[in-house]
């Protein structure tokens, strides 16, 4: 069983004038969030095999924090995840399926619609993936990546 972490980054500072939004930085309460996911990912999941998260400095700082937490992993940014669709998700994802354990930290709507579509193979049937939210999935091991096909595993929030 492949394990699919999707980690949504936590609060970030209103966007100032003339800032672009790929350079809002985590606030206060983002990064007691992080701490927090950081926190709950140490007690409920293994230690993933490799971090990917998008250029925006609200994931990097996420990721940080998460890394400090966990110890050294793998960690790789990559652009396809800032403001990505649930297809550029799927390609993201198929590129790490060497990886067992996969932590994929990113923004919504993209990380929420592919939880859903994974889980119940329906992008509508989400509730919603608040700012350091968590998504556990399984997904077997040797099956091709399609709406359906993992089981969600757990759910988490602040």
């Amino acid at each position: 069983m492949r394990e699919l972490i999707l980690l949504r980054h936590a609060h970030a500072e209103p966007a100032v004038a003339g800032q672009s939004d790929v350079d809002r930085p985590l606030s206060p309460e983002g990064i007691a969030e992080a701490e927090a996911a950081t926190a709950w990912l140490a007690a409920h999941v293994a230690r993933p095999d490799r971090v990917l998260h998008s250029p925006a400095l609200r994931t990097r700082e996420t990721c940080e924090r998460v890394l400090a937490g966990l110890g050294y992993i793998d960690s790789r940014e990559d652009a396809r995840i800032y403001d990505a669709t649930p297809g550029e998700l799927f390609s993201v994802i198929d590129e790490h399926g060497d990886a067992e354990r996969l932590l994929l930290i990113g923004h919504n709507p993209g990380l929420e619609q592919i939880a859903a579509l994974l889980s119940t193979g329906q992008t509508g049937d989400h509730r919603g993936l608040p700012p350091a939210g968590i998504v556990v999935l399984h997904i077997p091991k040797d099956c091709e990546l399609e709406p359906g096909v993992a089981s969600l595993a757990a759910f988490w929030a602040v």
